[in-house]
């Protein structure tokens, strides 16, 4: 299965939203029957390369080789989703 991976920080309330957001999205997948991810989270403070990488760029989600810096509106989020995990094609 893939990972989906948020890089945030403790007290980021964008990221708490970016988080809300991607466990709905993954729900609503799961209930539809299409493929899914497993949401894994990284804290940027735990790790010297991450927080500089991005720390003015966070919330950060990845899948895959795709990337989507300052991941904070649901709309944005949910194309970058759709594309990186695939939308069903209506049959």
């Amino acid at each position: 299965m893939l990972e989906l991976v948020l890089y945030a920080r403790p007290g980021c309330h964008l990221c708490a939203e970016t988080r809300s957001s991607i466990e709905a999205y993954l729900s609503e997948r799961r209930d539809r029957g299409l493929e899914t991810a497993v949401l894994v989270e990284r804290d940027i403070s735990t790790d010297a390369a991450w927080e500089r990488a991005f720390f003015a760029e966070i919330p950060v989600v990845e899948v895959g080789d795709n990337r989507l810096t300052l991941a904070t509106g649901p709309a944005r989020l949910r194309r970058f989703l759709d594309q990186a995990l695939g939308v069903a094609v209506a049959g």
